[in-house]
């Protein structure tokens, strides 16, 4: 786990990568939980439906944030774990940059109204094999695209789940990309036809910046009608 700290705001940023301490069990104490104002759960290439035994503790942990009403913030893995149902995707590897469609006949959080211009879609960097199929009890999916039917959604006014990597530039995903395929987890014509896509558009990460940055910040004002 890592500390992020802004002012005297305390955020614990929850690593899932295969090295990190969050795989090997470590977890903020419950006792200390009240101490952060929110946390993050990062991707990661374990499968959020998994029964390994760190799994189940994040989400005895992510039970216990949405109890205490504390902001919590998934990408990706995080986004997959903290909703209802995941599971392999029925069309596979999604990985590129995807246009993110924003569902305009819902009332989109605050966080999202105070951007300069809401468009009716961003671009985003994706790169995963599952996906959500059913968003858990008083969640409401606010985006999607074409490939993933769930790539946002919000339960009331403290969790936040983006399927895609706001974080991602485009030369972390080509060595991504490079990864999968040296590991025989992508084929070689998928791998280029991916970087091919890369070339002609750039993801909207100011916006996503901002985004998750208002999220974790602002107090529980949001609400859907």
């Amino acid at each position: 786990m890592k500390l992020i700290t802004t002012g005297e705001r305390r955020y614990a940023l929850l690593l899932a990568a295969s090295d990190s301490e969050v795989v090997d069990g470590e977890f903020p104490d419950i006792s200390e939980l009240y101490k952060y104002d929110g946390f993050v759960i990062s991707g990661s290439p374990h499968d959020a439906y998994g029964n390994d035994q760190w799994i189940l503790k994040l989400c005895f942990l992510l039970q216990t944030l949405d109890a205490m009403k504390k902001k919590v913030l998934g990408i990706c893995f995080g986004h997959q774990v903290i909703g209802g149902k995941s599971w392999k995707a029925c069309s596979g590897w999604d990985i590129g940059l995807r246009k993110v469609k924003i569902l305009k006949d819902l009332s989109v959080p605050s966080f999202m109204e105070e951007l300069d211009d809401i468009p009716s879609s961003l671009s985003i960097i994706e790169c995963h094999q599952d996906e959500v199929f059913e968003v858990p009890m008083g969640a409401d999916v606010i985006a999607s695209s074409d490939k993933t039917g769930v790539e946002i959604f919000v339960i009331r006014q403290h969790i936040l789940g983006i399927q895609g990597h706001p974080e991602y530039t485009k030369d972390i995903l080509f060595d991504l990309i490079d990864r999968l395929l040296n590991n025989n987890s992508i084929q070689r014509e998928f791998a280029e036809k991916a970087k091919l896509g890369l070339e002609t558009d750039e993801p909207d990460r100011k916006r996503w910046e901002k985004i998750c940055r208002d999220f974790l910040k602002r107090a529980h004002h949001f609400s859907f009608p």
